[in-house]
């Protein structure tokens, strides 16, 4: 035993680690570009973006807005966002 690598035989009790990506990102952004449904994105400095997902990657989402210019948001600069329809 003394020359068996650490941790040799031990590998199938061990707990495998949680998946980095688990696409719910992806998935949740998928169905309201699909769907076209109107959002609100409130971005790190309390400003609210109104309009509907076009596109989206790694580091950005493409939003069109009805009364202003589409616009490229990072993704870095959004606090959290959500359907239009749920807003008070």
């Amino acid at each position: 035993m003394a020359n068996l690598p650490r941790n040799q035989g031990n590998t199938e009790t061990r707990k495998k680690p949680p998946p980095v990506e688990t696409l719910a990102e992806v998935f949740y952004y998928r169905k309201q570009i699909d769907a076209r449904t109107e959002m609100v994105i409130v971005l790190q400095d309390g400003e609210q973006i109104d309009g509907t997902i076009e596109w989206y990657d790694l580091d950005a989402l493409k939003i069109n807005r009805k009364d202003a210019p589409n616009i490229l948001l990072p993704k870095h600069s959004i606090k959290y966002m959500f359907k239009a329809e749920d807003r008070r």
